[in-house]
């Protein structure tokens, strides 16, 4: 299913704290009731969303759903102090759009680093948080996991010179992770992660977000959420899980379950990090989860 690029949403933008402007989609404006909210990982924007969120706000059980480019990504602001890109400055940013379109709780889908701003604002903003999807993240992210995301944004490569080009790049480097992709499938994703500028096709993000990403020092131990994740014991949750992925490990998924009993998890056949989130069954299955959990 590939819905049109460029409708089925409305847009706006919502300036933070600091003066940043932050590019907003809304999709399905004129609904009512607790809408849902998409946060993408860390070098993507809404448009990984677009599929999923024209599913949504259509048909029968619709839903208002609200995608935000974190700071630094798509249409929102490159920020000039670049060590402004953290969560807990991108967490205050969601919350800065939810008290602009007027909204006190909602449903959030956060796939990879915005899956971490959801462990944080279940602490800092609980109330906010009326179901929580995780899109292949966890209170416990694996290093090899971090470190094969470290080798692919560190590796230089010549710039694709248009999206069919970028999408069997694209393919030949995840392709092994993503076997139920087809090839349109990848035209999408290419169709997500890049974009047109000054004639050339550039991926769509602040290039300081990957530098600072591939000059961490991944040998060093790294602090785990379960403290944050704990505070979503009483929020409905569903883990969405890629079965290839290497960042978040069967074993941490379930010491979820474990921990939040009324955890839905679903597994993702033939994904890695991160599922494409409006293949096979998996939009029905998000919607059966958003119904029970909102209603």
């Amino acid at each position: 299913m590939t819905a049109g690029y460029n409708e089925g949403f409305t847009e706006r933008f919502v300036q933070t704290t600091d003066d940043l402007s932050l590019y907003v989609r809304i999709y399905g404006d004129e609904l009512t009731g607790v809408p849902v909210v998409c946060l993408p990982g860390l070098t993507r924007n809404t448009r990984d969303f677009h599929q999923l969120a024209v599913l949504l706000s259509r048909g029968d059980t619709a839903f208002k759903v609200i995608a935000i480019d974190s700071r630094g990504r798509g249409r929102s602001g490159r920020d000039p102090d670049k060590s402004h890109y953290t969560l807990p400055i991108e967490a205050q940013d969601v919350v800065n759009v939810l008290d602009d379109l007027g909204i006190d709780r909602a449903a959030f889908i956060g796939t990879s680093r915005g899956g971490l701003i959801l462990h944080l604002l279940a602490v800092s903003h609980p109330d906010r948080l009326a179901a929580v999807i995780l899109n292949d993240i966890g209170p416990v992210i694996e290093k090899e996991g971090l470190k094969q995301i470290q080798a692919y944004l560190g590796h230089e490569q010549r710039p694709p010179t248009d999206l069919d080009e970028a999408a069997t790049v694209l393919r030949a480097i995840h392709g092994s992770a993503f076997s139920a992709l087809e090839p349109q499938d990848w035209r999408d994703l290419a169709q997500a992660i890049y974009r047109e500028a000054d004639g050339r096709i550039v991926a769509d993000f602040d290039p300081a977000i990957a530098a600072h990403f591939v000059g961490a020092d991944l040998e060093q131990p790294l602090p785990d959420l379960w403290q944050n994740f704990d505070a979503l014991a009483s929020t409905p949750l569903m883990a969405i899980r890629g079965d290839a992925s290497r960042l978040l490990s069967p074993e941490t998924l379930g010491e979820m379950a474990v921990r939040h009993p009324g955890m839905v998890s679903l597994t993702a056949k033939g994904q890695g990090h991160a599922p494409i989130l409006h293949l096979d069954d998996i939009p029905t299955r998000i919607a059966g989860f958003l119904t029970t959990a909102l209603n």
